[in-house]
Protein backbone atom coordinates (compact mmCIF):
# COMPACT_ATOMS: atom_id res chain seq x y z
CA UNK A 1 0.00 0.00 0.00
CA UNK A 2 1.61 3.37 -0.72
CA UNK A 3 2.53 5.50 2.12
CA UNK A 4 2.18 9.24 2.64
CA UNK A 5 5.70 9.90 0.65
CA UNK A 6 4.36 7.85 -2.08
CA UNK A 7 0.74 9.27 -2.50
CA UNK A 8 2.86 12.86 -2.57
CA UNK A 9 4.34 11.29 -5.69
CA UNK A 10 1.27 9.72 -6.82
CA UNK A 11 -0.63 13.53 -6.53
CA UNK A 12 1.92 14.59 -9.13
CA UNK A 13 2.61 12.06 -11.40
CA UNK A 14 -1.38 11.91 -12.10
CA UNK A 15 -0.97 15.66 -12.74
CA UNK A 16 1.74 15.45 -15.47
CA UNK A 17 3.47 12.08 -15.43
CA UNK A 18 6.35 14.25 -17.91
CA UNK A 19 7.71 15.78 -15.12
CA UNK A 20 11.43 15.22 -14.32
CA UNK A 21 11.88 12.56 -11.12
CA UNK A 22 14.49 15.15 -10.25
CA UNK A 23 11.57 17.85 -10.18
CA UNK A 24 9.39 15.28 -8.28
CA UNK A 25 11.74 14.58 -6.06
CA UNK A 26 12.69 17.74 -5.37
CA UNK A 27 9.02 18.79 -4.55
CA UNK A 28 8.38 16.03 -2.10
CA UNK A 29 11.73 16.24 -0.47
CA UNK A 30 13.20 13.07 -1.99
CA UNK A 31 16.72 13.55 -3.93
CA UNK A 32 16.48 11.78 -7.65
CA UNK A 33 17.60 8.23 -6.98
CA UNK A 34 14.74 7.27 -3.98
CA UNK A 35 11.72 8.93 -5.78
CA UNK A 36 13.05 6.79 -9.02
CA UNK A 37 13.15 3.54 -6.76
CA UNK A 38 9.42 4.50 -5.07
CA UNK A 39 8.10 5.23 -8.92
CA UNK A 40 9.33 1.73 -10.01
CA UNK A 41 8.45 0.15 -6.75
CA UNK A 42 4.77 1.49 -7.28
CA UNK A 43 4.43 0.50 -11.31
CA UNK A 44 5.96 -3.01 -9.86
CA UNK A 45 2.59 -3.39 -7.56
CA UNK A 46 0.66 -1.93 -9.95
CA UNK A 47 -0.28 1.33 -8.55
CA UNK A 48 0.64 2.65 -11.19
CA UNK A 49 -0.50 0.24 -14.11
CA UNK A 50 0.84 3.11 -16.82
CA UNK A 51 1.78 6.64 -18.31
CA UNK A 52 -0.25 7.97 -21.20
CA UNK A 53 -0.93 11.14 -22.91
CA UNK A 54 -4.73 12.52 -22.73
CA UNK A 55 -6.18 13.52 -25.94
CA UNK A 56 -8.62 16.14 -27.09
CA UNK A 57 -12.00 14.39 -27.99
CA UNK A 58 -12.19 17.34 -30.46
CA UNK A 59 -8.71 17.38 -32.06
CA UNK A 60 -9.12 14.04 -32.59
CA UNK A 61 -12.75 13.62 -34.46
CA UNK A 62 -13.80 11.43 -31.81
CA UNK A 63 -16.01 14.54 -29.21
CA UNK A 64 -19.58 12.49 -29.23
CA UNK A 65 -19.80 10.63 -26.01
CA UNK A 66 -22.58 7.89 -25.70
CA UNK A 67 -23.43 6.19 -22.70
CA UNK A 68 -24.43 2.68 -23.75
CA UNK A 69 -26.60 0.74 -21.61
CA UNK A 70 -27.16 -3.09 -22.01
CA UNK A 71 -29.78 -5.95 -21.11
CA UNK A 72 -29.37 -9.35 -21.63
CA UNK A 73 -31.12 -12.44 -20.72
CA UNK A 74 -28.21 -14.64 -21.04
CA UNK A 75 -26.17 -15.13 -18.63
CA UNK A 76 -23.83 -17.88 -19.65
CA UNK A 77 -19.96 -17.85 -19.35
CA UNK A 78 -20.18 -18.42 -22.92
CA UNK A 79 -21.83 -15.56 -23.81
CA UNK A 80 -19.81 -13.36 -21.40
CA UNK A 81 -16.92 -14.44 -22.90
CA UNK A 82 -17.97 -14.05 -26.66
CA UNK A 83 -19.57 -10.49 -25.49
CA UNK A 84 -16.47 -9.48 -23.84
CA UNK A 85 -14.06 -10.03 -26.82
CA UNK A 86 -16.69 -8.37 -29.06
CA UNK A 87 -16.85 -5.16 -26.87
CA UNK A 88 -13.26 -4.82 -26.80
CA UNK A 89 -12.54 -5.29 -30.33
CA UNK A 90 -14.33 -1.69 -31.05
CA UNK A 91 -12.06 0.78 -30.59
CA UNK A 92 -14.99 3.48 -29.62
CA UNK A 93 -15.53 1.45 -27.25
CA UNK A 94 -13.37 3.52 -24.26
CA UNK A 95 -15.05 2.24 -21.09
CA UNK A 96 -16.83 -1.09 -20.53
CA UNK A 97 -18.47 -1.84 -17.16
CA UNK A 98 -20.66 -5.27 -15.57
CA UNK A 99 -22.83 -3.62 -13.77
CA UNK A 100 -25.13 -4.50 -10.76
CA UNK A 101 -28.98 -3.04 -10.44
CA UNK A 102 -31.10 -2.68 -13.37
CA UNK A 103 -28.31 -2.38 -16.56
CA UNK A 104 -26.12 -5.22 -16.87
CA UNK A 105 -23.07 -3.54 -18.64
CA UNK A 106 -22.30 0.23 -19.55
CA UNK A 107 -20.03 1.03 -22.10
CA UNK A 108 -18.39 4.64 -22.59
CA UNK A 109 -18.01 5.27 -26.60
CA UNK A 110 -16.48 7.98 -28.43
CA UNK A 111 -17.51 8.46 -31.73
CA UNK A 112 -17.49 11.79 -33.98
CA UNK A 113 -21.33 12.11 -34.78
CA UNK A 114 -24.45 10.12 -34.29
CA UNK A 115 -23.97 8.25 -37.79
CA UNK A 116 -20.78 7.23 -36.71
CA UNK A 117 -22.61 5.66 -33.34
CA UNK A 118 -25.54 4.45 -35.70
CA UNK A 119 -22.58 2.04 -37.77
CA UNK A 120 -21.26 0.92 -34.18
CA UNK A 121 -24.43 0.10 -32.91
CA UNK A 122 -25.22 -1.72 -35.96
CA UNK A 123 -22.29 -3.66 -35.93
CA UNK A 124 -22.51 -4.56 -32.23
CA UNK A 125 -25.94 -6.14 -32.56
CA UNK A 126 -24.69 -8.25 -35.27
CA UNK A 127 -21.60 -9.71 -33.12
CA UNK A 128 -23.88 -10.73 -30.26
CA UNK A 129 -26.86 -10.86 -29.12
CA UNK A 130 -28.75 -8.41 -26.61
CA UNK A 131 -31.72 -8.54 -25.07
CA UNK A 132 -31.62 -4.39 -24.81
CA UNK A 133 -29.48 -1.32 -25.42
CA UNK A 134 -30.39 1.84 -24.18
CA UNK A 135 -27.89 4.95 -25.41
CA UNK A 136 -27.92 8.39 -23.90
CA UNK A 137 -25.83 11.43 -25.80
CA UNK A 138 -23.67 13.25 -23.46
CA UNK A 139 -24.66 16.51 -23.80
CA UNK A 140 -22.21 18.18 -21.73
CA UNK A 141 -18.96 17.39 -20.13
CA UNK A 142 -19.71 18.69 -16.77
CA UNK A 143 -16.22 16.71 -15.02
CA UNK A 144 -13.50 14.96 -16.76
CA UNK A 145 -10.86 13.16 -14.97
CA UNK A 146 -8.44 10.62 -15.07
CA UNK A 147 -7.27 11.48 -11.33
CA UNK A 148 -7.92 8.79 -8.52
CA UNK A 149 -9.02 9.99 -5.38
CA UNK A 150 -5.91 9.13 -3.39
CA UNK A 151 -7.53 10.36 0.25
CA UNK A 152 -8.57 6.99 0.57
CA UNK A 153 -5.09 5.51 -0.10
CA UNK A 154 -3.69 7.01 3.20
CA UNK A 155 -7.03 5.05 4.96
CA UNK A 156 -6.22 1.63 3.69
CA UNK A 157 -2.61 2.12 5.40
CA UNK A 158 -3.91 3.32 8.11
CA UNK A 159 -6.36 0.76 8.27
CA UNK A 160 -3.88 -1.87 8.08
CA UNK A 161 -1.84 -0.63 10.72
CA UNK A 162 -4.38 -0.78 13.32
CA UNK A 163 -4.65 -4.52 12.26
CA UNK A 164 -1.49 -5.70 12.59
Amino acid sequence: MPDEMDIKILRILQDDCTRPVADIGKEVGLSTTPCWRRIQKLEEAGVIRRRVAILDPQQVNAGVTVFVSIKTDQHSHQWLEKFHAAVTDFPEVVEFYRMSGEVDYLLRVAVPDIAAYDVFYKKLISRIEIAKVSSAFAMEQMKYTTAMPLQFAATVQSTKSERD
